[in-house]
């Protein structure tokens, strides 16, 4: 632990100094040293004869001392009058409170009160406050204690003293941003342990289907992700189910009784983007006919899920960065942004689950991504395996799908026949590749079971659904029969009516955005297609 004199060009300007503290023997000691009349009260509550010797100021006035804190929270196990006359003596605004400590050396207790004392300090204002923790009063356990909880819920610097005279105590180590990466990244027995569990036995991932090798990784690895609030990038293909594994990280973290809230950024308007994550004021621009909150207030306590972040606009990249760098003073979910229009900032306690189906070095190399936002979300990356690389996998998630759309299909038609599948279609099913992976596998079911005629989907129905679900896989173009009444026209509008149906649904049915996905000049040119090919827009 290495320490250095802290100078006032130093401390952040315009910050409130808090100072956070036990009162220790040390502090009582020097406290009774300067007055006869203390002597037997302090004798009293540390068992311990005051010296007619010289003693330094303790610990807490030394810290006082050197740097002039604004407010000061002292804590001890003593008699309150001792307290409340020592802390007249330290100085003005010092907020006292006496707490039951029978071990000081049980960390439990410790934790406990330091966490309280900390709660306070911080208090629910919006000024700027910058914490410091004395790591000199108290038990070892008490400044341990102190020292963890300064590094990881209320980022804060330290004071020590020696000898009477206090400094800055510099700590090279943050175990948010190094270590607890570096735990779930490592490779080998770590990965094993993750193993161990199926999703089903893992409280929050339900949800999550199969059972291989490589889907228990990503779930052991998400769990263990889940118990901190911290940053996690989700990384996968299309179709891997990067949004279901957001929504269970959440409902396995101490957030799950909090919103959960998922933006697809791809499907946002540019102009619209940094409006419908920070909010807007009534008339800060044209359409803001009212006050709007945005997304990081919709899920203030929870978790908010930003899929294809990589899509957002520079400008709302630089704001989203600000969003998610904490305070002097905040813990590690302590977003502060503002409205549009507005004069002041916004705070709230969101945790962020990003995601992204490109590869964000890529994104970064083309200048559509920073570095600095792909670091800051990337404290924990979790990567989806592909379908393809967990068939073992295929056959369970076959039954489970089928059996959704089996539910689904009878409650809109009364007296419908369950589908099932032939052996032979189960067959092909387990050796198809699926690219589009699991979405691709439910929209070929979907395919499947309504153009099958009879209660049983044989191969050839799922053979079809794979041709034309999505209908525009290259390797799969070469397999269409031509001859006998093939129509390259009706194909080429199938293969284009598919195209806008999907980029629809990417773009949450704004006109705009769709057009720009498929590379139009303009969403004139896209309604024209739209009623071509008689397509159903929301």
């Amino acid at each position: 632990m290495g320490s250095s004199e802290c100078r006032e060009d130093e401390l952040v300007d315009g910050h409130k100094r808090i100072l956070a503290s036990w009162v220790g023997h040390a502090d009582l000691l020097g406290f009774a040293a300067e007055d006869d009349r203390r002597k037997s009260a302090v004798e009293a509550a540390t068992g311990k004869t005051v010296s007619d010797g010289t003693i330094v100021a303790g610990p807490v006035r030394a810290a006082l001392e050197a740097f002039g804190f604004d407010e000061v929270f002292l804590i001890a196990d003593t008699d309150i009058r001792l307290l409340r006359r020592f802390a007249e003596w330290v100085g003005e605004n010092v907020n006292v409170a006496r707490v039951r400590v029978d071990d000081p050396t049980e960390y439990a207790t410790v934790y406990g009160l330091a966490e309280g004392m900390l709660k306070n300090a911080c208090g629910t204002a919006n000024d700027s406050r910058e914490l410091w923790l004395n790591l000199s009063s108290g038990t070892p356990a008490m400044a341990a204690t102190l020292l963890l909880l300064g590094k990881t819920r209320y980022p804060s610097r330290f004071v020590q003293s020696f000898q009477g005279v206090a400094h800055e105590a510099v700590i090279p180590f943050d175990l948010t941003l190094e270590y607890l990466p570096e735990l779930l990244r490592e490779p080998d027995m770590l990965f094993q342990a993750l193993a161990e569990k199926s999703p089903s036995d893992v409280e929050g991932f339900d949800d999550i289907v199969g059972n291989s090798a490589a889907i228990r990784i990503a779930v052991g690895r998400a769990k263990r992700a889940a118990i901190r609030d911290v940053s996690v990038l989700v990384l996968g293909e299309s179709g891997v189910g990067k949004e279901l594994f957001a929504h269970a990280i959440h409902a396995a973290s101490p957030r799950r009784d909090g919103p959960f809230v998922p933006i697809n950024c791809g499907a946002i308007p540019r102009e619209l983007q940094e409006s419908e994550l920070f909010g807007h004021l009534k008339g800060s621009f044209t359409g803001a006919v009212g006050d709007r909150y945005g997304a990081f207030h919709q899920a203030d306590g929870g978790t908010l899920f930003l899929d294809e972040f990589g899509e957002l606009e520079p400008r709302t990249q630089a704001s989203l960065l600000r969003a998610l760098q904490p305070g002097p003073r905040e813990g590690p979910c302590c977003r502060t942004f503002r409205r549009i229009g507005a004069d002041a900032d916004d705070s709230t306690d969101v945790r962020v689950i990003a995601a992204t189906n490109q590869d964000p070095q890529d994104q970064i190399r083309d200048g559509r991504l920073r570095e600095d936002l792909f670091y800051r979300i990337a404290t924990i990356t979790l990567r989806l395996p592909p379908l393809r690389n967990r068939r073992s996998d295929i056959p369970e998630l076959t039954t489970v799908l089928l059996s959704r759309i089996n539910g689904q299909f009878a409650i809109g038609e009364p007296g419908f026949v369950p589908k099932q599948l032939s052996g032979a279609a189960k067959s092909l099913i387990a050796q198809h590749d699926w690219p589009g992976n699991v979405r691709e596998l439910s929209n070929v079911l979907v395919q499947a079971a309504v153009m099958s005629s009879g209660a049983t989907i044989g191969k050839s129905d799922v053979a079809a659904a794979i041709t034309e679900v999505p209908a525009i896989r290259h390797e799969r173009i070469d397999d269409v029969p031509l001859g006998d009444g093939f129509d390259l026209m009706s194909y080429l509008d199938e293969i284009e009516k598919r195209f806008l149906e999907r980029a629809r649904e990417e773009s949450g049915g704004v006109k705009t955005r769709a057009a720009e996905l498929l590379g139009l000049k303009g969403y004139q040119t896209l309604d024209g297609k739209i009623k071509r090919l008689g397509i159903k827009w929301k």
